[in-house]
């Protein structure tokens, strides 16, 4: 059960980022940012590597 709560726990956020991102939306000043898909990956990455250190840090990995 642990294992499924890490899974979704990481996966969850970057679900929701990437479906915000994919919507069709005009004004969003970041779309035409020279570095904002990078920046949206170092995001991801980061988010994945922070939950990651946290369960590890708890002991659940």
């Amino acid at each position: 059960m642990k294992i499924l709560t890490v899974f979704a726990s990481i996966f969850i956020p970057l679900t929701f980022i990437a479906g915000v991102y994919g919507m069709n939306f005009e004004y969003m000043p970041e779309l035409k940012w020279r570095w904002g898909y990078p920046a949206l990956w170092a995001i991801f990455i980061g988010v994945t590597v922070f939950l990651l250190r946290f369960f590890k840090k708890k002991k659940w990995l």
